[in-house]
């Protein structure tokens, strides 16, 4: 893949953070809601930790695009060196 195609998925990625964290926002206030309405909130704090794991896989994955993108220019900077 080259460096234009990483910048994309690094843009796609930053956009699946966002939106995992929006997830996770909402679920925090629908368990708010559901204990204030004397609620179980025992599915909802599952669905919880799903949308958690998730945002930890997005996050490790835009970690590897940016250490990919690194090594690259690292390497780029190499060939450039006098």
């Amino acid at each position: 893949m080259n460096d234009n195609q990483e910048r994309t998925h690094l843009a796609q990625a930053d956009r699946h953070i966002a939106q995992a964290k929006g997830y996770i926002a909402r679920q925090l206030l629908l368990i708010d809601g559901l204990a204030a309405a004397g609620q179980s909130t025992n599915d909802a704090w599952s669905a919880l930790a799903v949308f958690e794991g998730t945002l930890r896989a997005f996050e490790r994955h835009r970690a590897m695009i940016l250490g990919t993108l690194g090594v690259r220019e690292a390497a780029q900077g190499l060939r450039r060196a006098p």
